[in-house]
């Protein structure tokens, strides 16, 4: 008999000859063969069963035990389940790591069956097309995306479509350069990525991150996603444009804003097409299409967003102690969802920003009502996703009652909004009439606390339909009949330990004990002997449980198809409730910010439309929030005017605080055009198209690069893409190479920063040396950040002042990290001798001169020639 632990390969079903396998197992090939590259769960009574390597899959991925299943012609056949009831909890954990599902489900019953009990799949899981609440994250959108490409890397033109069915949100955008796509990708961070190739057959499915695609994923596109190749047909110019017309129900994409955009309409339509492939006839209930394109938004890319921390830690990869985590004060789900989509597409338009930044200050100036506010908002349900779940026919009844309670709320955010000025506070101060009728509904119509399931009843309302009142009248009457029958048949029968009983499998039963069984009424008919009674039925009893069984299954019946019909009408009014969920998850985001600005003292910024960078007194919004109040030391900026320079080299100690610095400028700018107020006393600030960061040391093994390698590619992408209205913040450009090496690229790229792109930038550095550039460029200044050094220690004062620093004070942080005094004493010894000998600033400023004067001079005594770099 084979062993489980046979090699998987050994098990392949889609290699089998299904004339082997016994008619529930050809079957399930039969399935399998349908979904090659999804895990199949199988339904076989109350469990999901796998079998062959999707056994070994599940068993592996789900750290269950391997069991088997008796053949006789294959012997054991490898066998992993899970009870019908976890199957949400066990789907979740696979398609966290990147499975496609296939739900094969039982179309009937086993007593209904007169063979092999009909299976169908009824739906497939992917990653990017879940809708079941349990598998989504509350307060983050899941994106499915769709990409086809056209020409040669890397000037290659694109076309992205990606929606969240959860939401019915659905965007399309077409450009050009793949490493913008990239950008916008990692932006969106999909759950799966479809891709059409020219392959056809096993070649086509879902790889997961790692999995590589089999060659098929084009270089320059994020390798971490799952990507799932797809048939060409589908992303067809023909076929897509079809598809779309007739999913948006309309005879030209005119008005949609694409179409004269055929790439984004081919990746639209094959989208679309795979929806329908795997929701298995589930209603899409998307939003209309809308199209954008990425140049209507501040420009964050992968490094930026890493090195500023603003979705998570970089060393933890944890929410807390992010931006985002020092900005959430949203009490919805819908809030949370919006406020990260706010981070990280800051705005452009100063006028839009002004919009927000008016609604927070209305909020601001009066806390009553941003208190107020923010309680009625912590009771609405996720509507988008309510919505969604309706609109596409998988809501439960709880789902509906959150609905009408959340749409209850609407009347009283109408009341506590009546009196506001700011335009976006004003969407929510009308009420949708219909919405309120659809609340009312709702209530009149279900049950206060209707149960999960839809099938057993229990979900109506009396006075819903007549026909359901009559049948639960019906029934009412006879379980008053069976309820009283034991009293009456004991006065009849003159027993008094007669009882009536009812289990599952007998139906209702008169029981007497074994004792008092003769004395049983001569109508009584004996149906069951126990050890210690006997059990009785009558005709009447029977009729009325017949009556009772029969109606019951009426009622089961006549709710459900009574509940569909309510679903569908609810479904109708998505688009209307999503209007409304968005203008709720606004006014969440608003009353949110403005709650931070109130707690931390936090200024409008004034947005200029010109290159200004003035921060007065300004702090950084993350690490001011892990300190004790008032103990984070604030500084000021000014950069990009006429009267300040464009590019200020930062020099100072380790520890003294250079990043925090860095990253404080950048977060501010991202803060503001995102319409939050910010941590400072002043703020005037002009917009950024795009705010580069390169801080901290990181290596990239994967791909084999060193840490110097990445520093050294994310500052060539800061070099070819930044503008002077960027914003450029380096940390320790040089460091990863040797000295001479280092302080050359250091000096050569923010010579370039200031002469050639004149970005505002911040350049901090243990370079001491390139404070020579200010003497050299009229637009660089230096500064430092200041120490108090006393004669065994030093004391860091997080200070930025205006100069720059002659020490790095490297020796005395080895020293407080606990380096042997003998290295202390001889690292001091080293760098007095360094310092005696070292040439490279006299080389420099001479360089300058001799480039003013444009003539040669005489070789000093160091024996480096005036006009010549020493190194």
């Amino acid at each position: 008999m084979p062993a489980l632990d046979d090699p998987i390969e050994r098990w392949n079903v889609l290699e089998m000859d299904r004339e082997q396998l016994t008619p529930m197992m050809a079957h399930y090939a039969e399935m399998k063969a349908q979904y090659p590259q999804a895990v199949l769960m199988y339904r076989c009574g109350d469990f999901y069963e796998t079998f062959f390597q999707d056994a070994y899959t599940v068993a592996r991925e789900l750290e269950l035990v391997l069991t088997g299943r008796p053949d006789k012609k294959l012997g054991r056949i490898p066998m992993a389940g899970v009870p019908h009831h976890a199957m949400d909890r066990y789907a979740a954990q696979l398609v966290q790591k990147g499975y496609a599902i296939a739900i094969c489900e039982q179309m009937e019953s086993a007593d209904q069956s007169k063979g092999l009990i009909s299976r169908e799949v009824t739906r497939v899981l992917t990653p990017g097309t879940i809708l079941e609440e349990g598998l989504l994250a509350a307060r983050q959108n899941n994106y499915l995306a769709a990409v086809v490409l056209v020409g040669r890397s890397p000037n290659q033109e694109w076309g992205l479509a990606y929606a969240d069915i959860s939401t019915g949100e659905f965007r399309v955008a077409q450009h050009k350069q793949i490493d913008r796509l990239s950008q916008e990708l990692l932006r969106l961070q999909p759950a799966e990525i479809l891709l059409p190739v020219d392959e056809t057959g096993d070649r086509l499915g879902l790889f997961r991150p790692g999995e590589g695609g089999g060659g098929r994923i084009p270089e320059g596109l994020p390798q971490q996603f799952c990507y799932t190749l797809r048939p060409q047909r589908p992303f067809e110019a023909g076929e897509a444009r079809s598809e779309l017309l007739i999913a948006l129900k309309v005879k030209s994409l005119e008005g949609f804003g694409c179409d004269r955009l055929p790439l984004a309409i081919r990746a639209a339509g094959g989208l679309l097409h795979y929806l329908s492939d795997t929701r298995k006839g589930t209603a899409l209930n998307l939003e209309r299409l809308q199209t954008y394109t990425i140049d209507e938004f501040l420009i964050i890319d992968y490094q930026t967003r890493r090195n500023l921390e603003l979705l998570q830690t970089v060393r933890d990869g944890l929410l807390h102690g992010s931006l985002l985590w020092a900005l959430d004060r949203t009490r919805t789900a819908m809030g949370g969802r919006a406020l990260r989509r706010w981070l990280l597409q800051p705005l452009l338009s100063i006028a839009k920003i002004q919009q927000r930044q008016a609604a927070i200050a209305e909020l601001l100036e009066d806390g009553h009502l941003r208190a107020k506010l923010q309680q009625s908002l912590s009771e609405v349900y996720d509507l988008e996703r309510l919505a969604g779940r309706a609109g596409s026919g998988t809501a439960n009844a709880r789902d509906l009652v959150g609905l009408a309670n959340s749409l209850e709320k609407l009347p009283e955010l109408a009341m506590l909004l009546a009196g506001t000025r700011a335009q976006l506070l004003q969407r929510l101060q009308a009420v949708d009439p219909e919405l309120e009728q659809l609340s009312q509904t709702l209530h009149e119509t279900l049950v206060p606390h209707p149960p999960l399931t839809l099938t057993e009843g229990g979900l109506m309302q009396a006075g819903v339909d007549t026909a359901l009142d009559e049948l639960r009248s019906q029934v009412e009457s006879d379980r008053k009949w069976i309820a009283a029958l034991e009293t009456t048949e004991r006065e009849r029968s003159g027993i008094p330990t007669l009882k009536v009983g009812f289990t599952k499998a007998f139906g209702y039963y008169i029981s007497i004990s074994r004792a008092k069984s003769k004395q049983a009424p001569a109508d009584y008919i004996r149906k069951q002997t126990l050890v210690n009674e006997e059990r009785y039925i009558t005709p009447e009893l029977k009729e009325r449980e017949a009556r009772i069984l029969t109606a019951q299954t009426e009622i089961q019946q006549l709710e459900y198809d009574l509940f569909l019909a309510l679903r569908m009408e609810v479904g109708s009014y998505a688009s209307l409730i999503r209007e409304v969920a968005e203008a709720i998850a606004t006014a969440d985001i608003l009353a949110g910010l403005a709650e931070i600005a109130a707690a931390f003292n936090y200024c409008c910024p004034q947005m200029v439309g010109d290159r200004t960078l003035n921060l007065v007194e300004a702090r950084h919004p993350v690490v001011e929030q892990s300190l004790p109040l008032g103990m984070f030391v604030s500084n000021s900026l000014k950069l990009g005017t006429r009267k300040s320079a464009d590019l200020m080299v930062l020099t100072g100690p380790n520890m003294s605080g250079k990043s925090t610095y860095l990253r404080q400028v950048g977060l501010i700018q991202v803060m503001a055009q995102m319409g939050s107020f910010v941590p400072a006393e002043f703020a005037e600030l002009g917009i950024c198209d795009r705010v580069f960061t390169r801080v901290g040391a990181v290596d990239d093994l994967a791909t084999g690069q060193s840490t110097f390698m990445v520093e050294m590619n994310e500052t060539a992408n800061i070099l070819n893409h930044a503008t002077e209205r960027s914003l450029v913040l380096l940390d320790e450009i040089g460091r990863g190479t040797a000295t001479f090496d280092g302080l050359s690229i250091a000096w050569a790229v923010a010579e370039y920063l200031a002469k050639v792109l004149k970005s505002r930038t911040i350049f901090a550095t243990h370079y001491h040396e390139l404070n020579e550039l200010a003497s050299i460029l009229p637009n660089v200044a230096n500064f430092q950040v200041v120490v108090k050094e006393l004669e065994d220690e030093i004391i860091f004062l997080h200070q930025v002042s205006p100069g720059g620093a002659d020490r790095s004070y490297g020796i005395e942080v080895g020293r407080l990290a606990g380096l042997p005094s003998s290295v202390i004493q001889r690292a001091r010894q080293v760098l007095a001798q360094v310092d005696r000998h070292s040439h490279i600033a006299v080389g420099l400023r001479r360089s300058h001169t001799n480039g003013r004067n444009g003539k040669k001079q005489p070789t000093d005594t160091s024996g480096v020639e005036q006009g010549e770099l020493p190194f």
